[in-house]
């Protein structure tokens, strides 16, 4: 479920380009295994579509002008999560809802290919926090699409971190999904004000969801056409997160219809502190379920 101008540009290449879409640069891969496309504007996998399937990840089809980021694929939440500038590091955290990253332009490091599938590597072109580093590993071949946002303290202190992989799952419908691996687990509804309570069963989005979870568990998600498994690394909170009627701008209702996002995060129930020198890689990987 992407744009089909993005699609033509897709369908037009063989092998490995970097071209323009919607004034970012994009690299773009059409191979024996599967389509990717990643653009360099927030390090955002676009689109990723294993051969003899349709694609995985939901773009929306009217994507802001720039500097705006765009909408869909997965989005990189760095240094922190929705707002959440926390109060030790507050010099550090002024910026956008969803910190620096997805508006930053990344460079392409390097790129392994081999015969089952590829691998990216990505940085910012330039220092986005004084003493924090980031980079990205992107793995895709036919069975699976593996996302890795590694942050490092390079820094003399000890620092607190929040983020999010804000990855956008195409649908066939919105409500007929079904969120399996969450039952039991406490969540945040921040609907109703943070307020907490605990999953029973199986979860259906019937409306507007916006959950943190507590859990580092896999979930399965089920739209009555396909199931994909959405496991993750060194996350404690998975985020669920629909607007239903309540649409950003830049989302038409009917494509709205055809997404749901389940994030890999750390969030203020399980915030990152890195000493000086240490990393953490946040990650997470889509699977046939």
């Amino acid at each position: 479920m992407i744009p089909d101008s993005l699609n033509q540009l897709i369908k037009s290449t063989q092998g490995q380009q970097t071209t323009q879409w919607e004034g970012r640069d994009v690299v773009l891969f059409n191979m024996p295994w599967g389509e990717l496309v990643v653009s360099l504007q927030g390090a955002q996998v676009l689109h990723y579509c294993p051969a003899g399937d349709t694609g995985w990840l939901w773009l929306t089809p009217t994507p802001q002008a720039l500097p705006g980021a765009i909408r869909g694929g997965i989005p990189l939440c760095w240094p922190w999560f929705a707002d959440e500038r926390f109060a030790d590091e507050s010099p550090q955290h002024d910026g956008p809802f969803h910190g620096l990253a997805r508006h930053a332009e990344w460079r392409l490091d390097a790129v392994d290919e081999h015969a089952e599938g590829i691998e990216l590597h990505l940085s910012p072109s330039q220092p986005l926090h004084t003493l924090l580093t980031a980079r990205l590993v992107v793995q895709a071949n036919a069975q699976r699409l593996n996302v890795e946002l590694i942050s490092e303290n390079i820094g003399e202190t000890p620092i607190k971190t929040s983020g999010a992989l804000h990855t956008y799952l195409a649908v066939a419908d919105t409500h007929q999904c079904r969120l399996e691996g969450l039952s039991g687990a406490r969540y945040l509804d921040k609907l109703r004000d943070f307020a907490e309570s605990e999953q029973q069963g199986t979860l259906a989005v019937q409306g507007a969801v916006d959950r943190i979870y507590h859990t580092n568990e896999a979930v399965l998600l089920n739209d009555g056409e396909r199931t994909l498994r959405i496991g993750k690394q060194s996350s404690d909170s998975t985020v669920v997160w629909h607007p239903n009627n309540d649409l950003p701008s830049d989302t038409p209702a009917e494509a709205a219809r055809h997404f749901i996002c389940v994030e890999a995060a750390n969030t203020r129930l399980d915030p990152v502190w890195l000493v000086p020198g240490a990393q953490h890689l946040l990650g997470t990987t889509l699977s046939r379920g």
